[in-house]
């Protein structure tokens, strides 16, 4: 196709893959994309390499501009893009690094429940799932703040929910961050941004959002399903959301401010959509307050959202979430950007790590990683799409040598939405998805066919090969069951 790139790519084995730093004058670093030879041919067909290329032009970058197997277009950084600056060295901040929907993450629920439980009832939850949980474009939902409200919301993100009492402490120990980025500043964010989270808390959202009944069918490490307390025909729960308007009113105020700083700090990238600014810059601190803003707010709504279902789920089953082990195994982000230490050759630096599309993978013992999960490594949620199933892993050691900590996030897009709605039937889909056993319930149609699976790269490739260049480790696999969507 035309878009197609036709850059240098260089084979480093059969899971990594370098651009050279010589492909563009400018290049700080090369390129570096995890990566089969089967997902390349996806990979090249449009210009996200170049984007890769593109983000190693960043001031203060180290090691490589990293791009996941599950990347795709998007707007300045690829998706599934993982860049870390040296904050010390004149390292940048770059919203494009976070994405409009900061903090888009994915939250995994256990349950004490098995398929034989549910298998004749999953079109009736399914419904009431759909009925209990606000969802859709512009979706409000029942929990309201006022603008005192919506500011502790913003510093305490989860600890807000919990003690509103929409959750309980051992949902926080489970949650990245305990679900509060520190450094939260209200003051940096816009009124437009406050009138937009003031309602949404608590609500799916539209595009790829979604929460998903599922069922354990694969177990690929014994002891590490034992130590998490899974097994074949468990039931599970992942919902999968993020700040809403909020999160994206935060970067579209700061993608159009940064764009001064290029010339003030005397940046020079090859596409604006870098717009940056130095981490201990004025606006760089700016960014990183509001964009913290954004994060808690994305994490008190997904525990908002865990306490709808686990609501839904006490109803429908006439008994208490505890009684049916609705316990949280983790929450992890997808867009974000933290200051974090790492090594890098045998020097610990304080980096600005930006993951987009990206997912943090900690390894064993690491520091940020519940104590209750120091044994295992920080568990990490992989959603595939609605028609062929998900993955638990947990990180590695080998992440956090070669990078910063971060795998993949998803399957990733191989089809825009307008595309897919051009070239898939809506009846047909859903009589594919039912002939599966899966039920799938929108606000409209349209969402449907946009996340219709082969709109998606195929989640078990994306997997295998984070799997096997060991930068996290599988762990179970589930397959849907029941779906609802905004």
């Amino acid at each position: 196709m035309s878009d197609a790139w036709q850059g240098p790519l260089e084979k480093v084995d059969d899971y990594r893959w370098r651009i050279p730093r010589s492909y563009k004058p400018g290049m700080r670093v090369p390129g570096l994309v995890f990566a089969d030879e089967k997902l390349l041919k996806d990979i090249r067909s449009d210009k996200a390499l170049e984007q890769v290329a593109n983000v190693a032009f960043l001031p203060g970058i180290v090691e490589a501009s990293m791009a996941m197997p599950d990347i795709h277009w998007g707007y300045g950084f690829s998706i599934g893009g993982v860049a870390a600056t040296d904050t010390e060295a004149g390292g940048v901040i770059s919203p494009a690094g976070v994405g409009y929907d900061i903090n888009c993450g994915i939250r995994l629920i256990k349950t004490d429940l098995v398929f034989d439980d549910i298998k004749d009832r999953i079109k009736d939850l399914t419904h009431a799932l759909f009925s209990g949980i606000p969802a859709g474009v512009g979706s409000e939902g029942d929990i309201r703040v006022n603008p005192r409200e919506e500011k502790q919301l913003l510093v305490k993100g989860s600890r807000w929910a919990v003690e509103e009492g929409y959750g309980t402490e051992a949902d926080l120990e489970c949650t990245e961050e305990s679900g509060c980025m520190d450094g939260a500043d209200p003051d940096a964010v816009s009124d437009r941004a406050y009138e937009r989270g003031r309602s949404q808390s608590g609500t799916l959202g539209s595009g790829n959002h979604f929460l998903e009944v599922q069922v354990i069918d694969q177990l690929y490490d014994r002891e590490l399903c034992d130590e998490f307390g899974f097994d074949l025909g468990r039931i599970t729960v992942m919902i999968h959301s993020g700040s809403r308007g909020f999160g994206y009113q935060v970067c579209d105020d700061y993608v159009r401010s940064m764009i001064r700083c290029l010339q003030k700090y005397r940046i020079n990238v090859p596409d604006r959509q870098l717009a940056c600014a130095p981490v201990d810059s004025p606006e760089g601190k700016a960014y990183l307050g509001a964009m913290r803003c954004a994060a808690n707010y994305g994490w008190a709504n997904r525990q908002c959202l865990m306490h709808l279902t686990r609501r839904v789920f006490e109803k429908f089953f006439a008994s208490s979430w505890e009684k049916l082990g609705m316990r949280l195994i983790y929450d992890v982000a997808h867009n974000i950007a933290k200051i974090e230490t790492h090594t890098v050759k045998g020097k610990k630096m304080k980096l600005c790590v930006h993951r987009k599309g990206a997912t943090r993978a900690f390894g064993p013992g690491q520091q940020g990683v519940p104590d209750r999960y120091q044994k295992t490594g920080q568990p990490v949620i992989i959603p595939g799409d609605m028609g062929r199933n998900s993955y638990m892993l947990v990180g590695t050691k080998a992440a956090m040598d070669e990078t910063f900590g971060s795998t993949c996030h998803g399957a990733g897009r191989l089809k825009s939405r307008s595309a897919a709605l051009r070239s898939i039937d809506s009846n047909k889909l859903l009589k594919d998805l039912a002939s599966k056993g899966i039920t799938v319930l929108a606000s409209g149609r349209g969402t449907i066919v946009e996340e219709a699976p082969e709109v998606y790269k195929d989640v078990n490739d994306v997997v295998n090969v984070v799997h096997n260049a060991g930068i996290s480790k599988r762990v179970c696999r589930m397959r849907p069951l029941g779906v609802i969507k905004g």
